[in-house]
């Protein structure tokens, strides 16, 4: 990278204090300002010593850091590179850290798959209504009261309709940590019935591509699973 590129991103001068945290926020604020884009390339590490006045240590241990997220991918003898699209990563990582507040899990997950399934209305495809109408086929056929598998395809096939990249990057960790907690939920307190028809109406609002049917198809649905996982956290 050149000294005109180096002069334009200007980045400030770091405090002794946490180091490598202020250099990841500096990194990051280099594509929220639109000075760098996903694919390119990072100064390198000396050009970034001098613009943050910090030692090399310090660079490489956020760099580091970058990685793991998997925000930057470094290339040997090419550079450090933004990710061209930010994967499930630093989304799996902030729910981790929550993973005993699953109150707050089962919240987001509302939150998220009633936004995933207007959008789901608007973009779905004949091809993945389909799949939904598979998936709804194969939960009639259960043998049990566990329909765990079905639901979990069901879902991911509405969020991946929904054609935001986004939104994918959160639905796996957060489907995940929310299986966990239905895993919980005994096999008893299930009822294949009611969530087959909860399906149904979330697959037929989606045929009509209605968002509004399919955002109230949906809330119905997810609100009645919300209320049984919480009953059953609070028996546990």
């Amino acid at each position: 990278m050149d000294d005109n590129n180096n002069t334009e991103i200007d980045m400030k001068s770091l405090k002794r204090k946490t180091l490598s945290e202020q250099v990841i926020d500096e990194i990051i604020n280099l594509l929220m300002t639109g000075k760098l884009k996903p694919g390119d390339r990072l100064p390198s590490e000396q050009e970034f010593m001098k613009m943050c006045n910090v030692s090399r240590p310090v660079i490489r241990e956020a760099l580091a850091s970058l990685e793991v997220m998997g925000i930057v991918n470094r290339k040997t003898r090419h550079g450090t590179f933004f990710s061209e699209q930010i994967g499930s990563r630093p989304f799996a990582m902030m729910l981790a850290l929550s993973a005993s507040n699953l109150s707050s899990i089962i919240e987001i997950r509302v939150a998220l798959e009633l936004g995933l399934v207007t959008l789901a209305a608007e973009k779905i495809t004949d091809e993945d209504l389909e799949r939904l109408k598979e998936t709804i086929e194969k939960m009639k056929k259960l043998p049990t009261e566990d329909s765990s598998e079905e639901d979990k395809e069901f879902h991911k096939i509405i969020a991946h309709s929904a054609k935001n990249p986004l939104f994918e990057g959160v639905i796996n960790p957060l489907q995940q940590f929310h299986d966990q907690m239905l895993g919980n939920i005994p096999i008893e307190d299930r009822d294949l019935k009611v969530t087959l028809e909860h399906h149904i109406n979330i697959y037929d609002a989606l045929v009509k591509r209605d968002p509004v049917e399919a955002y109230a198809s949906m809330y119905h649905h997810l609100n009645y699973v919300k209320n049984k996982a919480i009953n059953n956290l609070h028996r546990i």
